[in-house]
């Protein structure tokens, strides 16, 4: 299946040229997909085509299963070089082709996250196969509306928690950074053009990779540490773990990589004064460079 169908390559060109840049990302939803966002008080609702399709929670349910620990799971090639099977349960959010490891060997993962429509249209059976019925999915509103498309049974009776691009939010017209920069529940760098929201249920700043998002869910959740595996972005144009050559989907990753380490090091800082500490467990990882050291004790060379 290919990265995107020639229909949605259709509507995303014909809603920017009808509707501006200020309102082109309203083509995530279009044709059919409307949400009411969840609050911690009040859950919310996924529609499509007029008809009742699932609940939207609150980021808060991933607060109430977590512990002290949450560890975000990319699928860089170096996830290979780690035993997973050593994290605790409710511990592991899983992003897009790293949802293979639940299961095994992530016996009981936190939640999976995918924001990039593309993946669905290319790897939906992954999702249906792997990911639990109780297991939270953090899903954005082009892949709600992806799934919708393709199979919105889905969706029913599943915890799906709204990934809401902060600066192109649902429903509204794109925001701009000064009126961003007056909400109380965010952190900016204007420097580097990084963000962070402490509040998920209003929104996070996209930053180039889904694991920018998840990163600002886990840091909500309040842990002592936050553990990052196979978060490479300098190897992007290889194969994923669970991809061979020759079948490997495209990226854009390695372009972005500038954009994603500068969310991460405004997010360093964050939770150090928070007392949350964010740890690298890549060996690879264009994290490196910007001091996130390596830690091995994922090694399966080192004893568990």
């Amino acid at each position: 299946m290919s990265d995107r169908p020639w229909h949605r390559s259709l509507i995303k060109t014909g809603t920017r040229l009808l509707l501006g840049s200020a309102r082109a990302h309203f083509q995530d939803a279009f044709p059919g997909l409307s949400v009411a966002r969840a609050t911690v008080d009040a859950p919310g609702e996924v529609r499509y085509r007029g008809a009742a399709v699932a609940a939207l929670s609150s980021a808060s349910i991933l607060r109430s299963r977590s512990s002290d620990t949450v560890a975000i799971v990319g699928s860089g090639p170096s996830i290979a070089g780690n035993d997973l099977s050593r994290l605790p349960p409710q511990t592991a959010i899983l992003l897009n082709g790293a949802i293979s490891l639940s299961g095994q060997p992530v016996a009981d993962a936190l939640a999976v996250a995918v924001e990039d429509e593309r993946f669905i249209w290319r790897h939906f059976d992954l999702l249906k196969q792997r990911v639990k019925d109780d297991t939270p999915c953090l899903f954005s509103v082009e892949v709600l509306r992806a799934i919708c498309e393709i199979d919105l049974g889905f969706l029913r009776d599943r915890i799906i928690v709204l990934i809401d691009d902060i600066r192109k939010p649902y429903g509204a017209r794109r925001r701009r950074y000064d009126t961003i920069q007056a909400f109380d529940f965010i952190r900016r760098d204007a420097a580097v053009n990084a963000g962070l929201s402490f509040d998920p249920d209003r929104g996070v700043f996209r930053g180039g990779s889904v694991a920018v998002s998840a990163l600002q869910f886990a840091l909500y959740c309040e842990p002592k540490t936050v553990g990052l595996f196979g978060i490479d972005i300098s190897n992007a144009h290889q194969p994923r773990f669970y991809e061979t050559t020759g079948e490997t989907a495209s990226s854009g990753i390695a372009d972005a990589e500038a954009r994603i380490v500068a969310h991460f090091v405004l997010a360093r800082a964050v939770a150090a004064e928070r007392g949350i500490e964010i740890v690298n467990y890549s060996p690879v990882s264009a994290l490196a460079g910007a001091g996130f050291g390596y830690d091995d004790r994922f090694s399966p060379s080192r004893p568990a």
